[in-house]
């Protein structure tokens, strides 16, 4: 593993010493038996996800005005991506699909189940979502039918008001108790469908942010307590993710809100259970993760952002409360700080772009949601440059395939071990699980780690852990073999 350690001394003098540690790794190739609990199951990214699987695994075919489509899993990483192998005997670049690197999971056989607060069942699910063709739902709905979400925790603190007509299917008593019924949820789950394992993903309602109390959600152990003792500021995604860590099962929060309060995360490293995080990264926030990371790698200083948005599913309807749509706001806002950190040229220390983030709701859009994005940035001799960007995402089906990568790669990576140079056993990666920040808008890393938020990066990250897996090297792009006079000497 070569990298490079840099120190800085009183004067600003900075020194580079590069540094190179033998490291090895060990994947299990064996694929398990894997199932996934949504938690929202019923909910558009549910209902589309579920759909999606089934139609894949039918060879599903209907016809639009556009003529004929075949069920694709595309926009999934993992599925529907390549990534430079190396280079052929005639120095042409040989590109294999992303999932022939390693024994991945298949999204054909996991097992799919869930809770939802609401009854409905998949398949008027699906309908009431307004997101797949017509044709693919008539030809689904006799099997998503007999799929019915289990019940969830319905705390109405934490969603928008305008949530409480779909919930009719919530557990009572207790969150001892709600906590209690979840992990023998699980437990159930993975026995009566003979599961190796159990990946559980938040994709429901952004709740609001949890208030960070002193002996109450600050430790693991004053977490448990406070459950046990009923405590209002235990939130229904916290108490998801307790759950999941106390059976051993990873957890994925989807969603903005502060899921991992510092008590889960302790509570995730003394079981060592994988948890990531947070809020799915589809649209408007990965393109801006590519573009501010062009801006600022050009030498070019944006310094206004402003980012609109409005859709019409009950994503939106729920962001139309204004704690709700603040979990969104600092999740959305966040993603350049580390691009704009990267310039000491351009910025001061502490110096930001103005950065604004609206969202609305409109029902008639529904799932399509329209987000419109406006750059400015100074350019030389005191210019400025203007970026205007329209961008129609169909909220779901960027978001589904983002959720099978989450839960393909949280597997993979539950296999992979590695150990360093001297180091006298094999480890795995932190629990946090900071590799998933690709599919991520707020990428959860462990204490005191940095975050990076550039695109580019962190698919990079995921594809040289790979290459490592099978005693590849790390791509560097040098591509020292086309740029120089031998080497088109020997190519000729």
């Amino acid at each position: 593993y070569a990298s490079t350690v840099v120190q800085r001394d009183a004067s600003g003098r900075v020194t580079a010493r590069p540094t190179v540690r033998k490291v090895q790794f060990k994947t299990q190739r064996k694929v398990p038996k894997t199932g996934v609990l949504f938690v929202g199951w019923g909910g558009n990214n549910g209902a589309t996800v579920t759909a999606g699987v089934l139609a894949n695994k039918m060879g599903l075919t209907w016809r639009t005005k556009e003529g004929s489509h075949k069920a694709n899993y595309y926009g999934s990483v993992t599925m529907s991506s390549t990534v430079r192998l190396g280079m052929d005997q005639n120095g042409n670049d040989t590109f294999v699909p992303f999932n022939s690197l390693l024994p991945l999971l298949s999204p054909d056989d996991l097992v799919i189940g869930g809770w939802d607060i609401s009854s409905m069942n998949l398949g008027d699910a699906m309908r009431r979502s307004k997101v797949l063709d017509v044709q693919i739902q008539d030809q689904l709905y006799d099997q998503m039918k007999d799929l019915v979400p289990m019940p969830s925790i319905y705390y109405p603190d934490f969603i928008a008001a305008n949530q409480s007509d779909r919930a009719n299917n919530v557990l009572s008593g207790s969150k001892k108790e709600n906590l209690d019924t979840l992990m023998q949820n699980i437990r159930d789950f993975k026995a009566n469908n003979d599961l190796d394992k159990v990946i559980v993903l938040w994709t429901a309602n952004t709740e609001r942010f949890s208030e960070i109390q002193e002996g109450v959600n600050d430790t693991a152990d004053n977490l448990l307590a406070a459950i046990e003792d009923d405590e209002e500021e235990i939130s229904p995604s916290t108490v998801f993710a307790i759950a999941s860590i106390l059976t051993g099962s990873a957890y994925i929060n989807g969603s903005p809100q502060n899921t991992f309060v510092p008590g889960v995360i302790e509570l995730a490293e003394r079981h060592n259970v994988y948890i990531g995080g947070d809020d799915f990264k589809s649209g408007q926030t990965k393109m801006k993760s590519v573009l501010v990371d062009f801006l600022v790698s050009a030498g070019i200083k944006p310094v206004s952002i402003v980012s609109y948005n409005h859709l019409g599913n009950n994503d939106g309807k729920n962001l139309s409360a204004p704690k709700q749509f603040r979990s969104k706001e600092i999740s959305k806002s966040n993603v350049v700080d580390d691009m704009v950190a990267s310039n000491g040229l351009l910025f001061e220390e502490g110096e930001h772009p103005d950065h604004c983030v609206v969202i609305k709701y409109v029902p008639y859009v529904g799932d399509s949601k329209r987000a419109m994005d406006e750059y400015t940035s100074e350019i030389f001799m005191g210019g400025r440059n203007t970026i205007v960007m329209h961008n129609t995402c169909e909220d779901s089906l960027l978001a589904s395939p983002l959720i099978l990568d989450l839960v393909i790669l949280t597997e993979l990576f539950q296999r992979i071990t590695f150990k360093v140079e001297d180091a006298e056993e094999f480890e795995g990666f932190h629990p946090v699980l900071s590799l998933l920040s690709y599919l991520l808008k707020a990428p959860l890393t462990p204490p005191g780690t940095p975050v990076v938020n550039a695109l580019f990066t962190q698919r990079e990250a995921i594809v040289n852990f790979m290459r490592a897996c099978i005693g590849l090297p790390a791509e560097n792009h040098m591509a020292l073999d086309h740029r120089t006079k031998t080497a088109a000497h020997r190519r000729g």
